[in-house]
Parts: structure tokens; sequence; C-alpha cells
């Protein structure tokens, strides 16, 4: 009955959390810790134990996959080499950096280098969810960054726990071949994963068996790249990656529908769960420390919370003047930032799902049966540097946004009013073929014209700014005039369900089409 009894108190914490911070104004994730914190006072609660393994094949997929297949391919190919500086170089050097501030603070080696790779790699939804105000293009690299960091993070992660544990040896050659593994064999079950995905979504019109396939796709790519003892991570993000540019065009858009009243949720559950699990082991953790050892990861907290700052504001730096002195092209150019907003992605360096997932899914025990050494320490120290991180930096990031002045970001309004514009443009060209290929009644394709022509006019309205245009009012009493008459449909199908003049079953069917109507009018009054 535990397991029953651990998943509502899990929905009902991510529910009361997430109320609390929005009415708050407080980052949702800071409450969730606090939530699991209070819920670990619970024996029951605090004993129920996940293995370790399964947290990482559970938790990160889902999360990988619906971040990378909503992450901009064009913005990831325009910064491709500082989002690879970051996502490698930058982890391996803060990896090293934590590892020896926690061997300089009495950690052993092994167990150092398994918290510097927990605390390497940045979080995709973080940074979703703490950086909205930043302009796309910086949005993209940090969400970029996290995803891609993330596979070399678990490689370091993977060696530090194998070693620790009794089961990897180190040399040049064989760490090599580690990373050389992980990314070319990552990337490569990621290709075929895709391919059989796009294959098996082309033959099936069921949309729950096609929605069945993609949420199978991230799992079946982290297993088949583990059994490989490839990346996961870079196996889900390339699979995903790749399903964004292609979905597009074979998925219809009832199984897209479908796909996106799911996925959201799922990832705001999954996402939401780990944080409270965390704060359920960090209340674990403090038990099994003793006063001087909590007072030395209270130390470690602090140092390891200043080294991640320090070892990211200088990369960003360094590596910056380095490639301007090596690389002096005009595209290189006007890919350049000023030193305010490099100030603004340091702070944005958010640590988040991954860490946790990392250091959740630490063994318990050695090859030898012994207790891993200092994983309450790594458990403590990892959800302390998180908190820190989320509440200090998330309090800080608005501030360094202002301060840094940065332009409005407009690109995706402006493209979004092009690609309307010229997709309705070309949609009343093709009206007179297509209604005579159909053989359609002129007087419908003359409505249709004349309704085209009205969208098109408040679109032209809406990009060049005029608020006052005629057609713009007319679209928003056209609008709202549909919206109204929506409501007047709903209230009529179901006065008739009540009445027993149609069944429930009708009731759903005439329900969904009023509200994809309803949803797609609303879209378009937002976007005004």
């Amino acid at each position: 009955m535990l397991g029953l009894e651990l998943v509502v108190l899990l929905g009902v914490a991510v529910l009361v959390g997430n109320a609390v911070g929005q009415r708050l104004g407080i980052a949702p994730p800071v409450v969730l810790l606090t939530v699991g914190v209070i819920l670990g006072f619970i024996p029951q609660v605090r004993q129920a134990q996940l293995p370790p393994e399964v947290v990482l094949l559970l938790f990160l997929p889902v999360l990988l996959y619906w971040e990378s297949l909503t992450t901009s391919l064009r913005e990831i190919r325009t910064n491709l080499r500082g989002i690879l500086q970051l996502s490698t170089v930058l982890v391996i050097l803060t990896a090293w950096a934590v590892a020896a501030t926690g061997h300089a603070l009495g950690l052993p080696w092994g167990p150092a280098w398994v918290l510097g790779a927990a605390m390497a790699p940045t979080d995709a939804t973080a940074v979703g969810v703490l950086a909205r105000a930043l302009p796309r293009r910086q949005v993209t690299i940090l969400r970029a960054e996290s995803l891609v960091n993330d596979g070399t993070a678990l490689v370091v992660y993977g060696m530090a726990v194998g070693i620790t544990v009794g089961e990897e040896h180190l040399s040049v050659p064989h760490v090599g071949g580690l990373f050389l593994l992980a990314y070319g064999g990552g990337a490569a079950v990621g290709v075929a994963v895709a391919w059989v995905n796009m294959n098996l979504r082309r033959r099936l019109s069921d949309p729950l068996l096609g929605n069945l396939v993609m949420i199978l796709a991230p799992f079946t790519a982290y297993l088949l790249a583990e059994l490989i003892e490839a990346s996961g991570v870079l196996a889900v993000v390339v699979s995903g990656l790749i399903m964004s540019q292609v979905a597009p065009r074979i998925i219809p858009a009832e199984h897209r529908t479908q796909a996106l009243a799911f996925w959201p949720l799922a990832t705001f559950l999954i996402n939401g769960a780990l944080f409270v699990l965390v704060g359920v082991e960090l209340q674990y953790a403090v038990r099994d420390l003793d006063r001087a050892d909590l007072r030395d990861a209270l130390i470690a907290v602090g140092a390891i919370c200043v080294v991640l700052i320090a070892v990211r504001f200088a990369f960003l730096y360094a590596s910056t003047y380095l490639v301007r002195a090596l690389d002096r092209r005009p595209q290189q150019r006007m890919l350049r930032v000023g030193h305010r907003s490099r100030v603004v992605n340091g702070l944005a360096g958010f640590r988040g799902a991954v860490s946790l997932a990392m250091v959740l899914s630490v063994p318990q025990t050695l090859d030898s049966g012994e207790p891993f050494p200092d994983r309450s320490f790594i458990v403590f120290v990892t959800s302390g540097v998180i908190l820190v991180t989320l509440v200090v930096q998330g309090l800080l990031l608005p501030v360094a946004v202002r301060w840094a002045k940065l332009p409005p970001d407009t690109s995706v309004d402006d493209e979004h009013d092009l690609a309307e514009t010229t997709a309705v443009e070309e949609a009343i060209k093709a009206m007179p073929q297509l209604a005579a290929n159909l053989r359609a009644n002129p007087k419908i394709a003359e409505w249709l014209r004349q309704e085209y022509e009205a969208h098109l006019s408040s679109v032209r309205a809406r990009s060049a700014g005029d608020a006052g245009d005629p057609a713009l009012h007319q679209h928003r009493d056209y609008v709202a005039l549909r919206l109204a008459l929506i409501g007047h449909k709903r209230a009529t199908v179901v006065r008739l369900r009540d009445e027993r003049h149609i069944d429930d079953t009708v009731l759903r069917r005439l329900q969904a089409d009023l509200d994809s109507e309803e949803i797609r009018l609303a879209g378009s009054a937002n976007v005004e």
C-alpha cells in the first residue's frame, strides 16, 4: 500500500508546492524541496527509497526528450561552437574544480569526483522556468548547453562511480575511449531510434498508438545506448532533435494535439516529483550526518556555490576573448555579445533535475559490500547547492537582466507574423485552383476568400503595430462573437445530454470539436 500512498503524497506535494510558489512569487522548485524535507519527517516516506538506477532511467529520458523536441535547432547550429565549449570543456573544468574543492574539504578522490560530476551540468528545465526574461538566443544557448552537458557529466559520473565501487580503472586511453563511445555511440543510437520512430509514425493512423511510440522513443534510446555503454542522454537528445525537424511533416494534427496535452503535464509532474524526492533524501541525509559532518557539509555547500559561479564566469570571459583572438571572421563578429550579457549568462547556470537524478542514483554499497563512502554527505551537499543556486541566482537573475538592459527580443513575434502573412497570402492565391480541382461551389470559395482576406488584413495591421486599425477591431469583434457562440453551443449540447436526448459519447465528441475551435480562437486573440 505504501507505493500508492507515496504516489498520492508526491502528487499532492507537487500541487501544493507549485501553487504556493506561484502565490508567493517564489521559484516552485524551492518550495518543492521544502515540502520534500517536511515529508521526510514521516518515517515511512523517509524509508521509501527508489532503486538508484531507476531514477536515471525513469526521470531523465522524458525530461530530456521534451526539451530537445522544443529547442530551436537553427539557433543550435548558429551557436554550435559556443554550445560545445560550454557543454564539454566547461563541464569537465567544473567537475574538476568541485572535485578538488571536495577533496580539500576531506572527501576521498572517488566520491569527490562523483560530487563534481553531479554539480557540473546545468539544468534545462530550471533554465526554461527561471530564464524566460532573456532573449531567445540566450535561452536557446543555455537550454542546448544543458542538454548536451548532461552527456559529458554522466560520462564523468559513471567513471567516478565505477572507480569508487571498483569496476573501472583510470588511464588516458581508457578515458578517451569512454568519451568516444559515449558521444559516437549515443549519437548513432539516437539516429537509429529516430529513423524507426519516423517509419512507425508514417504507418500508424491511430493517435494512441502513434503517441505510444513517441513515449517509448526516449526510453528506448536511453536503454539501447546504456546497453552498449554509450551516452543515453545524447541518444535521447539526438533522437528528439531529429524528430523536432521531421515531425511537422509526418505527424497528423490529431496525434500532435494529443501529444501536446500529455508531454507538458508529464514533464511537469516528473520534474516536480524529483525536487520533492531530493527534499526527502536531504532529510534522510541529515539524519545520517553527525554534528561535525553536518558542519562540514554546510561549509562545502557554501564553498562549492562560490566555485561554480567563479568557474563559469572565468570560462565565459576567457573563452570569449580566446575565440575573438583566433577567429576574426565577419560572421563570428555578428555573434559577439557584450560583457553585460555574459554576466547574465553567468548567473543563469542553474543546477536542478539532472544533478538530483545523479546523486539519487549513487549506489548504496561498493562491490565489497561496504557502504558507498560519504553518500549522505554527497546527497546533502548537492541538494544544498541546488537550493542555494535556485534561490540566490533565481533572485539575482531578474536584477541582472534589468541592469544589463538587454534589447527586447521581438524576433519570434516578427517571424510569426511573417509566416502567418505568407501562408495566408499563398493560400488566397491557390484558392481558385484548389476550388476548381475539388469542384467546390463558387459561393463557398468566395466566402473563404473573404474570411482569409479579413484575417490577412488583421495580421498586417498587427505586424505594423497599428492598434487602431479597423481590421484589428473587426477581428476582435469576430473572435468575441465566435467564442460567445461556442459557449452557447456547448450549453445547448450539455442540456440535450441532461434531457437524455443525446448520449454522453455524443456529448464528448461535440465537446472535443468545440474545445478545439475555442482554443484556436483564444490563441488568435492572445497573439494580438
